[in-house]
This record gives structure tokens, sequence and C-alpha cells, in this order.
């Protein structure tokens, strides 16, 4: 399964891939593209990644999210292209038999994609567009 889809991320079926019949929560995080960024105007975002370094980061990050939370069943699927506000960026599923243990996989998870992961998006606005790299923080 690749971690990246260029189209809209079907959040349900992340769900169904991940959660076990043992499971007595899931955690599903979505981040969506917001109408604005560090006090300027947001419209739409471009997200782009070198695909072979992105994949194998993202394959690292959920083995050390799986390693750190052995009982909990991780996915994660990143949308490249052209996004508008409300549209889910990046979706997180965490399933456990517990709810702390999802939570605190889930909270790691998006964490670790967001300092480690080459992903670098556009941002554009009424007053022109602005390259943010992965490298910057975000919340």
């Amino acid at each position: 399964m690749s971690f990246f889809t260029n189209a809209p991320i079907d959040s349900a079926a992340l769900v169904r891939s991940v959660v076990r019949p043992a499971d007595g929560a899931y955690v599903l995080f979505e981040g969506v593209v917001r109408d604005h960024n560090e006090g300027k105007q947001v419209e739409s975002i471009d997200y782009e990644a070198y695909l072979p370094m992105a994949e194998k980061e993202m394959a690292r990050v959920a083995g050390e999210v799986r390693g750190a939370f052995p009982d909990v069943a991780v996915a994660a699927v990143h949308r490249l292209g052209h996004l508008v506000v409300g549209d889910a960026s990046i979706a997180i599923v965490c399933a456990s038999p517990h709810r702390a243990e999802a939570f605190d996989a889930c909270r790691l998870m998006i964490d670790r994609i967001k300092q480690t992961v080459p992903i670098w998006k556009k941002e554009r606005g009424p007053d022109g567009e602005e390259w943010v790299g992965w490298q910057c923080k975000h919340d």
C-alpha cells in the first residue's frame, strides 16, 4: 500500500484496513487545508513529495510508531497535488484494544511525519504563492 495518493482520501477505507476484531478503539486523524497560515489567507495548497524518499520515510515512521506501541495497528495516507480549503491532506488511523494507546500512537505518527517526511507545499492566496518546506514547524 502506498502512503501517498493524488485522489481524495477515503478515510472509511483506511479505517477498514486497520481495525481488527480485538480492537476496542480507533483514532482517525484528518488534517485539512485551512483558510489561513501565519497571518496570511490561504485559498489552496499544492503538495509535492520526492516519492522514493517520502515512501521510505513514511514506512520508517510507521515502524517507529509500531515499535513504541506494539498493540496498535497504524495506517496513513497523504494526498499530493492541488487541494482547496476543507480538503483532507492527510489521514492517519491508529487502532488498539484500548483508547489511550490509539490516541498516543496517532499523535506520535502525525508529529513524526511533520518532522521528517519530505513533503513540500505551495500555499496560494490573494497575495500570491509561497513554498513552505517540510523542515518548517507547523501545527
